[in-house]
């Protein structure tokens, strides 16, 4: 009787991301999302409260890009896809 399975692949960036501690998900500055729904975002999905959102906020625009959450790999992936689906530029350091 023989199993198959299914191999999975990582990039070398992906393995030395899981291992680090900590990772942080960076916000970007871009030319499409308004003030306004990035401060809903930051709000709605990492319960930022409205003044510390639009410093985010103003800080993205002034500096073009901001820390935004720290936390492990797999987490910061998660949400990374989320507020990558509400048109936010947004990467894992």
């Amino acid at each position: 009787m023989s199993v198959e399975t299914e191999q999975e692949t990582f990039t070398l960036e992906e393995i030395l991301a899981s291992v680090k501690e900590s990772n942080r998900l960076i916000l970007w500055n871009d030319d499409i999302n308004t003030f306004d729904h990035v401060i809903y975002c930051m709000m709605h999905y990492l319960q930022y409260s409205e003044s510390e959102a639009e410093r985010i906020a103003w800080r993205v625009h002034n500096e073009g890009k901001c820390a935004i959450l720290e936390g492990s790999y797999t987490e910061m992936e998660i949400y990374r896809k989320i507020l990558k689906t509400e048109g936010l530029t947004v990467s894992v350091e």
